[in-house]
């Protein structure tokens, strides 16, 4: 009886907004058509790394995708050279305009025959989509001409005059760069209906700053947090090993522009302290990776000196978070009390290793991880300006409204790093808050706490350790963004024997080669393991050596090829990514990317390969789709609306 007048009550609130049959029955009619529709275009990045030049105009080209359509559209009726323009002028509008209203004697043909161009490729760019649907992507300014053009074929006898008026008109009044700038942007929008981006916008690359602000402007995205993220979270919320962790890798790749000048964090006290302390050290082992010429000779050293100085506050802080949080089992991280410091020597797993760098000012032997007074305040200052800096606090923001540890969406499940497994092909456990979870519950419980040492207040414990769960997730064993056994920061700092460097991977990276791994994985996440795929990141895939970024027979895709240019000698390519639309998957490698200004002037895309990983034999509808799903429940509501107003259980407005 409940059930019966809870359906009630809800249909009542329904009837509100389709108060009659007939417009119950219209909208009933729009759905089912919109069911039937081809699903849009899905696009998968992934290691971005702060590398925003090629970021951002792989985004632009829809890896690839808005060269197809242009060849696919005007294959045979214009010339290579004017699909080379167009496609520039479709990624790069308002500079390429900027060069051509210099170069062309005759500006305004050009204007007439690429507004002519930019509006078919835009009205088959849009052509699976609703009108509504399209409107919504429509600038203001424009709206109603773009309109006109699109739901219309210009060729039409009885309109040719009609839209030759407006073309002319656009010109005439000075608005074609204005029109072309805005129907490119369109055509940008259309040809991907959402981003997934699978974690690591942050670190090594110059500026993810850009990245994220783009990302705050796109159309329709999701994220899934990577382990680079993760920390830059895990600073924005005030947790201090998180913040010193930012503050080393930025430093190690002489990348402190994005700390200072773009987040504005002071990095005075931390410059002060380290001349101060490491005066007459050369830092050799800490001195900062990046090319020759780049940074000057004295800034290398400051920098590397703050490196040192921000390595050993990390060691120590790392050290107070594993001894108050026992269920991390992180008891093996702790170093610095295995240093004989008289002899410059330490004693790891057994083994007596010769130190790199014995020169330890801030060090107490007998209590070596107690912060000196020095380190407390420079700490102290760093995280107060990490959480008062306002750009730093609105990207992550956004990060936390759009992104999750993982995504399961049409039918895929999206995870930067892996699902830990065990060597015996079981979900990795892990007691949290006293009590034990493995698999998708782990994860779940991850994110919850994540989400509380980010928003919860100050001083609480749920707060605290919510944070500390941030850098367990940056490199603890049980982190699916991490999907290793050990960080090894300070064996790599300063010990030479390199099999101390080596961090093993969870099993799950040796696993996903097997589809009964896959299938059990899938049954966890409640996927179809006939259909689904898991889709990766973290790990470059070294592309040089003969390694496939397809895994058990294309049921697992990893699309890190190496975005970041610190990985590409590694990989031999400059990264995957990955186009679902709705007939095949397809995984697309790229070539390195020169800069914005060739690719504008010279009008040089990226070299992309695309190989097709999978091709449906029926087309995907949105009805296949998630959105689809929902769209089903909305059509089943809508019919229960329409019995009740034709038994007369409601009545019509």
């Amino acid at each position: 009886m409940k059930n019966i007048e809870k359906e009630l009550k809800y249909l009542k609130i329904l009837s509100k907004q389709y108060p009659s049959i007939s417009k119950a029955s219209t909208e009933i009619i729009n759905l089912e058509a919109i069911l039937n529709l081809p699903k849009g275009t899905e696009h998968f990045i992934s290691d971005i790394h702060g590398e925003y030049e090629a970021f951002v105009h792989v985004l632009k080209n829809g890896s690839g995708v808005i060269k197809r359509k242009i060849e696919e559209l005007f294959s045979s009726t214009i010339r290579e050279s004017e699909k080379k323009t167009l496609a520039t002028l479709v990624y790069y509008p308002e500079q390429k305009l900027a060069l051509i209203e210099k170069e062309e004697d005759n500006i305004d043909d050009f204007y007439r025959i690429y507004i002519y161009r930019l509006v078919e490729l835009c009205r088959y760019a849009s052509s699976k989509y609703t009108r509504s649907k399209v409107r919504k992507l429509l600038p203001e300014d424009f709206k109603y001409i773009i309109e006109e053009f699109l739901n219309e074929h210009v060729e039409q006898v009885h309109k040719q005059n009609y839209y030759k008026s407006i073309v002319d008109t656009i010109i005439s009044i000075d608005r074609a760069k204005e029109f072309i700038i805005a129907i490119s942007k369109v055509i940008q929008k259309l040809v991907v209906d959402r981003l997934h981006i699978v974690g690591d916008i942050y670190d090594r690359g110059p500026r993810p700053d850009i990245v994220l602000d783009t990302l705050m402007d796109y159309h329709s995205v999701d994220i899934q947090w990577g382990n680079h993220d993760i920390l830059w979270m895990g600073a924005a919320s005030g947790e201090k090993t998180c913040i010193a962790n930012a503050l080393r890798i930025s430093a190690r790749y002489s990348n402190l522009d994005i700390i200072e000048d773009i987040y504005g964090i002071n990095l005075l006290p931390l410059a002060t302290f380290a001349l101060e302390q490491y005066k007459s050290d050369s830092c050799k082992c800490f001195m900062p990776k990046g090319s020759a010429g780049e940074t000057s000779t004295k800034e290398k050293t400051l920098i590397a000196k703050m490196h040192k100085a921000i390595s050993i506050i990390q060691f120590k802080l790392e050290g107070e978070v594993i001894k108050s949080r026992p269920e991390f089992e992180m008891d093996h991280r702790l170093l610095l009390d295995k240093i004989n410091y008289e002899e410059g020597t330490i004693n790891l797993k057994g083994n007596i290793y010769k130190l790199k760098d014995t020169n330890f000012p801030t060090i107490d032997p007998k209590n070596p991880y107690k912060l000196t007074k020095e380190e407390e305040i420079v700490i102290d200052k760093l995280v107060s300006s990490f959480k008062n800096s306002e750009k730093l606090q609105k990207h992550v923001s956004f990060l936390f409204s759009k992104g999750s540890i993982y995504l399961v969406s049409n039918g895929n499940l999206l995870i930067h790093g892996c699902v830990p497994l065990n060597e015996d092909k079981s979900f990795m456990k892990m007691k949290l808050q006293g009590q034990e979870y493995s698999g998708r519950e782990l994860m779940d419980k991850m994110e919850t706490l994540v989400r509380e040492g980010y928003l919860f207040k100050d001083k609480t414990n749920q707060k605290q350790y919510g944070m500390d769960i941030m850098w367990y997730l940056w490199t603890g064993k049980c982190s699916s963004l991490f999907g290793k056994d050990d960080m090894t920061t300070f064996e790599r700092y300063f010990i030479a024997e390199k099999e101390t460097h080596k961090e093993n991977k969870n099993p799950y990276f040796t696993l996903r080669e097997d589809e009964d791994v896959c299938n059990k994985i899938f049954k966890e996440f409640e996927l179809d393991t006939n259909e689904s795929h898991i889709i990766n990141g973290h790990v470059p895939v070294e592309s040089k050596n003969g390694e496939s970024p397809i895994k058990a027979n294309g049921r697992i895709i990893a699309i890190d090829g190496g975005f970041s240019r610190a990985y590409q000698e590694k990989t031999g390519i400059a990264g995957y990514t990955l186009i679902y639309n709705s007939q095949s998957l397809q995984l697309v490698s790229h070539e390195p990317f020169t800069s914005t200004e060739e690719a504008i002037v010279n009008e040089s895309d990226i070299l992309s390969t695309t190989m097709l990983v999978e091709h449906k034999l029926s087309r995907k509808t949105v009805k296949d789709t998630d959105a689809g799903k929902k769209l089903l429940d909305e059509v089943d509501d809508l019919k229960l609306l329409l019995t009740a107003y034709k038994k007369g259980i409601i009545k019509e407005v």
